[in-house]
């Protein structure tokens, strides 16, 4: 009799173990990542629209749930005349896959500082509100603590300036690449 109670409680003893150390691991990550993009940007002025080509710089700091991702951003958007200062909250929804998993992703931000420059005058920018969608894949680097980003990014900015009766919007997009570090 007393085997099978010292089997029974070794039994209940390792299950509570087992349960209590998958609390221990966390189902979510924390991470910091710096960006890089290369594409173009049009400004819309009452029928003057200019594209030009452009780039953009930023870090992020975020959470990765097994579902999404939800992170702080800051993008440095530079183009020939323009550039602008942008803090984002993204949302990113992840499709289920192994090594190569696919995201959509919404961004709400705002614009804080920027200005178009030219050879014969400076515009500050005002500060405004910022929207934008994002489409990529995330490559997992097993065994790193390393993930990568490949994205599409559109970011739109309304109302940037006013200039008599002008309010011109911007439409910044690209092709990313982030690199994200996990703790």
């Amino acid at each position: 009799m007393k085997l099978k109670t010292s089997i029974f409680l070794s039994s209940v003893i390792a299950t509570a173990i087992a349960a209590t150390s998958s609390y221990a691991n966390p189902v979510w990550d924390m991470y910091a990542g710096l960006t890089i993009g290369v594409g173009a940007q049009t400004v819309f002025a009452d029928g003057h629209d200019k594209t030009n080509a452009a780039q953009s710089f930023g870090a992020m700091f975020g959470v990765d749930l097994p579902v999404f991702r939800v992170e702080a951003e800051y993008n440095y958007l530079n183009e020939s005349d323009t550039h602008a200062n942008v803090a984002m909250a993204n949302v990113y929804f992840k499709m289920p896959s192994t090594v190569i998993k696919p995201y959509l992703g919404l961004g709400a931000g705002v614009m804080f500082s920027g200005e178009y420059e030219t050879d014969v005058t400076k515009i500050d920018f005002d500060t405004t509100a910022a929207y934008q969608a994002m489409l990529g894949v995330t490559l997992d680097v097993p065994a790193l603590p390393f993930k990568f980003d490949v994205e599409a990014r559109t970011m739109y900015l309304p109302d940037v300036y006013k200039v008599g009766g002008t309010e011109p919007d911007i439409l910044h997009y690209e092709a990313r690449v982030k690199m994200r570090y996990i703790f």
